[in-house]
C-alpha cells in the first residue's frame, strides 16, 4: 500500500522561511500563487514584460517581476508553463539566477525527464504535481480542503529537499487530501500515458466513433449527442464517488449486463497492443521527440488537428444543444432563438474561429 503524506507529516514553517518565485500565472500558476499566499508565504510571481497576465496578478494582490528577476529573488522557482516553453524560458531567464543551493520545482516531470531541462549538480529539484485543474486547485483550497498531489524529488543537495517539498504541498492545501511520493520518471510517463490513452485520446476518440456510429446508422445527432458524450458526465461522477462498483450498483442492471458484456468486444486485444505501444513511446522517448519538434516547426500538424477536431458535426450540435441548457451558462437564460428545437445538420461544416493563437510563455 502506498504511503500518503498529510499535514501532520509536514513542516508548515519551512516554505514559509523562503521566497517563492511562482513563474507564469495561468491556470495551475495562479492557484499555485494564491493559495501559498494565503497560506503565510511569501510569493512573487514572473512573467514576460508586457504578459496581459501582469495587470491581473496584480490585482489579486501578488507582487510581479519579470521571469529573470523573480528567480534571482526567489529561493523557491516553481516553473507553471507549457512544456513546450520550460526550455527557452529556462536557458534564458531561470539559469542565470539559479544559484547554488535553490530549490528549482516543477507540476509535471516532462522537461527533467526527457532533459529539456539539465539543472545544474548544486541546486535541489523536486516536483508538486497537483491531480486537478488549477482552478479546482484554487476552488477546493478556498472552500477549506485540497487537491491531493504526487511529490518527487529528483535531486537534493541542500538534505532539505523532502522537506521544503512536502511544505510547498501543504501550503498548497494537497496534504490535506494527501500526497503520494513518486518520481519523475513514473509521474511523467504515467500522466502522458493516462491523457492519451484514457482521459483525452481514449475518451474523445471512443464519444466520437458512438456518435458516428448512430448518426451513420440514421439516428438523430442530438439523440446521438445526449447518449454519447452528454451522460458522460452522470457515469464519471459516479465512478469519481465510489469507483465503477459503485457506478454499476447506480445505474440499470440492463446498464450493468451491457457493461460487461460489451466492454471488453470494444476494448479488445487490439485495442491493449495498441495501449502497450502508447506505454513504449513514452517510455523511449518518441512521443517527446514529436511533440517537441513539433513545436520547433511551429506546430502545423497539431493546429491543423486542432481545427479539424473543432469542425466534427459533434461540436456543432453540441454547441447548439448546450445553448438551450441555462445551468451550463450561469447568470444567463436561453432566449427564443435557443431555445427551439435544435436543428443542425450532421454533413454541414461551418468556418471555426481561429482560436489556435498559442499561449506565450509567461503565462501559465
Amino acid at each position: 500500500m502506498a504511503t500518503m503524506y498529510y499535514s501532520s507529516d509536514t513542516d508548515p514553517d519551512a516554505i514559509k522561511a523562503k521566497t517563492v518565485a511562482v513563474i507564469g500565472y495561468g491556470s495551475q500558476g495562479h492557484a499555485h500563487a494564491l493559495n501559498l499566499q494565503e497560506s503565510g508565504c511569501k510569493v512573487i510571481v514572473g512573467l514576460y514584460e508586457g504578459s496581459p497576465s501582469w495587470a491581473k496578478a496584480e490585482r489579486d494582490g501578488l507582487t510581479v517581476h519579470t521571469v529573470a528577476q523573480a528567480t534571482a529573488a526567489a529561493d523557491v522557482i516553481m516553473i507553471l508553463l507549457p512544456d513546450q516553453y520550460h526550455r527557452e524560458v529556462y536557458e534564458r531567464d531561470i539559469k542565470p539566477g539559479l544559484t547554488a543551493g535553490k530549490l528549482l520545482m516543477f507540476a509535471h516531470g516532462f522537461a527533467i525527464h526527457y532533459s529539456q531541462i539539465v539543472p545544474p549538480k548544486d541546486v535541489d529539484v523536486a516536483m508538486v504535481a497537483p491531480k486537478s485543474p488549477g482552478h479546482m486547485v484554487r476552488r477546493i483550497y478556498q472552500e477549506g480542503a485540497g487537491a491531493p498531489s504526487l511529490f518527487a524529488v529528483f535531486q537534493d543537495v541542500t538534505g532539505a529537499a523532502e522537506t521544503l517539498t512536502l511544505s510547498y504541498a501543504n501550503a498548497l492545501g494537497s496534504t490535506r487530501a494527501g500526497v503520494l511520493r513518486t518520481t519523475f520518471a513514473e509521474e511523467t510517463e504515467t500522466d502522458l500515458f493516462g491523457e492519451q490513452a484514457v482521459l483525452c485520446g481514449g475518451v474523445t476518440a471512443l464519444v466520437q466513433t458512438g456518435f458516428e456510429t448512430l448518426v451513420e446508422a440514421g439516428y438523430q445527432p442530438e439523440l446521438a449527442y445526449f447518449e454519447c458524450l452528454h451522460e458522460l458526465k452522470l457515469i464519471v461522477d459516479l465512478m469519481y464517488q465510489g469507483g465503477m462498483s459503485y457506478m454499476r450498483y447506480s445505474v440499470s442492471d440492463t446498464a450493468e449486463y451491457g457493461d460487461y458484456t460489451a466492454g471488453p468486444r470494444v476494448i479488445d486485444e487490439h485495442t491493449r497492443a495498441t495501449m502497450r505501444q502508447l506505454l513504449a513511446d513514452i517510455q523511449d522517448g518518441s512521443f517527446a521527440t514529436r511533440w517537441i519538434l513539433e513545436n520547433q516547426a511551429g506546430r502545423p500538424s497539431f493546429n491543423a488537428m486542432r481545427r479539424n477536431a473543432r469542425k466534427h458535426p459533434i461540436e456543432q450540435v453540441g454547441a447548439e444543444l448546450r445553448a438551450m441548457m441555462a445551468w451550463l451558462q450561469p447568470g444567463t437564460q436561453p432566449t427564443p432563438a435557443t431555445a427551439a428545437p435544435a436543428t443542425a445538420t450532421v454533413a454541414t461544416t461551418t468556418t471555426t474561429a481561429n482560436l489556435t493563437q498559442p499561449v506565450t510563455s509567461g503565462e501559465r
